[in-house]
C-alpha cells in the first residue's frame, strides 16, 4: 500500500526554543507538529548550562508565536529586559510553552531520533521521492527503537551534543580521549554543583568566544573565595587586538562587560592568558594532564575546560539530499551570512526559509544546528 503525505503531522527534532517555536508555528499555519526530544523534559540540553546567565535579554528569547500561545493560558511574561539564566528560559518559558493545552498533545518526550529517509527511497533514488513522506527512527529511554511518518521535518536538535574537540585541526588530539575524565566540554557550574571537582585545582581553560569568559570569570570568582588554585587561559589566536570584543561599543551591553571583565583580569595580572596555542597532544602522568601545544607546553594541570564551541552531528541526515557549505557545514545559501571570519553575532542579518532550504523538498534545519560550526547563531 503506497502512503502518501496527506495528514501526516510536521516532524520536529527538540523540545529546545527553537523546536517549540517552531511547533508554534506550525499550529498557527494549520498543520499538526510532531515534536521528539532526546530527552526526558522540553529543554533537556539547556538544563546542562542552567546556570549560565544569558548576555541578551528576554525579549531577545521569546518567539511570538510561542507567546500567543502562552498568553492565551494565562502567562504572566518575564520583564523584557531582564537577563535570564539557561534554567529561567525552561522554568519560566520552555515548560510553560509545552504544557499549553495547544502544545502539549503534540510532544514526545525521551524519543531521541536516530535516522531519517524518504520512505522506500535510499539517497540515490530520485523518481516519485518527493510525493514520498519521511520515515524517522527513534530510540526510547530503554532503547527501543520505532519508526513513524512525516510529511516535512524540521531538525532543531541543537549542537550541544557535539562538542569541538581541543585537537587545533579539528580532530581530537591524542590523548584526549583517555583524559576525558578531566576534562569538560562547555560550561562547568563551579560556583554551584561542581565547586568541589574544581575548588583548589589547577585548570586550564581552552577556547577564546564568550563560553570562555563565562568559564574564566566562575573560575577567578571560585579561587578568590576559596583562596587557593591556579588558572590558565589557552587561545589559538596570536594577537589579542580582538580577543575582548566590542566592551562598551558592543551591541549586546552584557556581551560587551563579560569581555571588558576578563580583559581587566589580564591587564592587572590575575590571570594568565596564553596566545598562540594551538594544542597537539595531551599527555598524563603523575604530575597531572600536560598540554602539548605545537609550540609550546603548559604546567601540568588537574581539569580542563574545553570552550571549544560546538558542530552539527549530520550521521543521523546521511539519507537526506542536503547542500551544505564544505566549510561552514551551514546551507550553502546561508554561509557567506553567518561566516564567522567576516560576521559576529549582531551582524547577521534575518533569514529564513529560502536560506534554509536544502534539495530535499520539506527538510529543514533549524535554530542553532542549521549554523553548522559558526558560532554567530542568536535566538533573536
Amino acid at each position: 500500500m503506497t502512503i502518501t503525505n496527506v495528514n501526516l503531522p510536521v516532524a520536529i527534532i527538540g523540545a529546545g526554543p527553537v523546536g517549540l517555536a517552531a511547533a508554534a508555528h506550525v499550529l498557527a499555519r494549520g498543520e499538526t507538529p510532531l515534536v521528539l526530544e532526546a530527552g526526558d523534559t522540553v529543554g533537556a540540553s539547556i538544563r546542562k548550562w542552567g546556570h549560565v546567565r544569558f548576555f541578551s535579554p528576554w525579549r531577545y528569547s521569546v518567539d511570538p508565536a510561542s507567546e500567543r500561545l502562552l498568553t492565551e493560558a494565562g502567562w504572566v511574561a518575564p520583564d523584557p529586559d531582564h537577563y535570564p539564566t539557561g534554567h529561567d528560559l525552561v522554568d519560566r518559558y520552555l515548560a510553560p510553552l509545552a504544557a499549553t493545552p495547544a502544545l502539549r498533545p503534540h510532544i514526545r518526550l525521551n524519543a531521541r531520533v536516530t535516522a531519517i529517509a524518504r520512505q522506500g527511497f535510499d539517497k540515490m533514488k530520485t523518481d516519485g521521492r518527493e510525493g514520498a513522506p519521511f520515515v524517522l527512527h527513534y530510540e526510547d529511554a530503554a532503547g527501543n527503537e520505532d519508526v513513524l511518518l512525516a510529511r516535512a521535518v524540521i531538525d532543531a536538535s541543537g549542537t550541544w551534543e557535539a562538542p569541538n574537540p581541543l585537537g587545533a585541526n579539528g580532530l581530537p588530539a591524542p590523548g584526549e580521549r583517555a583524559a576525558a575524565h578531566a576534562i569538560h566540554y562547555g560550561i562547568p557550574d563551579v560556583l554551584g554543583a561542581e565547586r568541589a571537582k574544581y575548588a583548589g585545582k589547577r585548570v586550564v581553560v581552552v577556547g577564546s568566544g564568550h563560553s570562555a569568559f563565562n568559564a574564566v570569570l566562575d573560575l577567578m570568582t571560585l579561587i578568590e573565595q576559596e583562596g587557593t588554585g591556579t588558572l590558565t587561559w589557552a587561545v589559538r589566536r596570536r594577537s589579542i587586538g580582538q580577543l575582548f570584543g566590542g566592551g562598551e561599543n558592543d551591541a549586546l551591553e552584557e556581551r560587551g562587560k563579560l569581555g571588558a571583565r576578563v580583559r581587566d583580569l589580564v591587564e592587572r595580572g590575575l590571570l594568565r592568558l596564553v596566545t598562540g596555542f594551538k594544542i597537539a597532544r595531551l599527555r598524563a602522568d603523575a604530575e597531572g594532564i600536560t598540554v602539548v601545544g605545537e609550540d609550546a607546553i603548559l604546567p601540568p594541570v588537574d581539569l580542563i575546560v574545553a570552550a571549544t564551541g560546538f558542530r552539527p552531528d549530520l550521521a543521523v541526515l546521511r539519507e537526506l539530499r542536503l547542500d551544505l557549505d564544505p566549510a561552514v557545514e551551514s546551507p550553502t545559501v546561508l554561509a557567506p551570512m553567518i561566516d564567522p571570519n567576516i560576521h559576529s553575532c549582531g551582524t547577521v542579518r534575518p533569514h529564513g526559509a529560502l536560506e534554509l532550504k536544502h534539495p530535499e523538498t520539506d527538510f529543514y534545519i533549524a535554530g542553532m544546528k542549521s549554523y553548522g560550526r559558526a558560532p554567530t547563531f542568536l535566538m533573536l
